[in-house]
């Protein structure tokens, strides 16, 4: 499923992911700091000291600085004219965050620098969840923004979390985030075509993790929708619907 009325806003929104993305990958290396836990990198890369563990093949939970680690994260390659303050700002870090991720304390970059960006924004900054969840959860969501919306702009990513959180917030719709996912129609038609056709079982990448944490944040870039599809969809009933909002092939409705 993917929605809506093409504006100049969600135009540049559109433009503005795809420059900033342009210049990212995923997975990175991380130097150990003094002070450094695993459960503290963790939350620095909005990971686990588990999930660490395991991509290091560590037996235990023991770190020393100056240990190359392996984190899950987004990197971003500096171009010509950045600065560290652009950079935290593009990515809704903090700049202490994104100094404390690559271990840069002095303000000197180059073209070329590959920087970790850490988690940050709305999912990182403590606001109440517009639904509750579980880790669990984050993920069945996270799967399903990569299922419906790779390749997409970030915000078409964070739109489709949003959809399902929307239908949570509904009276016409199940009231968990699973629930929703999973939940087969009366006709006996899965809601979401990913859990039909087994794709929700991708893992998700940072990048669908961040945009499922700044959906559950409150990000809304769908306009309170309730339905996604794709621009190509010939559904005639779903056309039929008010655009909310339409971000790369995603078109959003009501």
């Amino acid at each position: 499923m993917r929605i809506l009325k093409k504006s100049a806003i969600f135009a540049i929104t559109a433009v503005l992911a795809f420059m900033i993305m342009a210049g990212t990958a995923f997975g990175a290396t991380y130097t150990v700091q003094s002070g450094d836990s695993l459960y503290k990198i963790g939350i620095l890369f909005n990971t686990t000291a588990n999930v660490i563990m395991s991509d290091n093949k560590l037996s235990g939970d023991i770190i020393y600085p100056g240990q190359k680690l392996y984190v899950r994260t987004q990197t971003y390659t500096v171009k010509s004219g950045d600065t560290l303050s652009k950079i935290a700002g593009w990515h809704g870090v903090s700049l202490a965050q994104l100094r404390k991720a690559n271990n840069k304390w002095d303000d000197m970059i180059y073209p070329g620098q590959v920087l970790n960006i850490p988690a940050g924004g709305t999912a990182s900054s403590g606001s109440k969840a517009v639904v509750s969840y579980t880790q669990s959860d984050l993920d069945l969501l996270a799967r399903l923004v990569r299922a419906e919306a790779e390749g997409e702009p970030y915000a078409a990513k964070v739109g489709v979390a949003a959809v399902v959180l929307n239908r949570i917030k509904s009276s016409e719709f199940p009231n968990t985030i699973s629930s929703v996912i999973y939940e087969v129609s009366s006709n006996g038609f899965y809601q979401f075509t990913p859990v039909e056709n087994g794709m929700i079982q991708k893992p998700a990448t940072q990048q669908e993790i961040n945009a499922a944490l700044d959906a559950l944040n409150g990000s809304d870039p769908s306009n309170g929708a309730l339905f996604y599809f794709d621009d190509s969809a010939t559904n005639k009933w779903l056309w039929s619907k008010p655009v909310k909002a339409w971000i790369g092939r995603m078109v959003f409705v009501y």
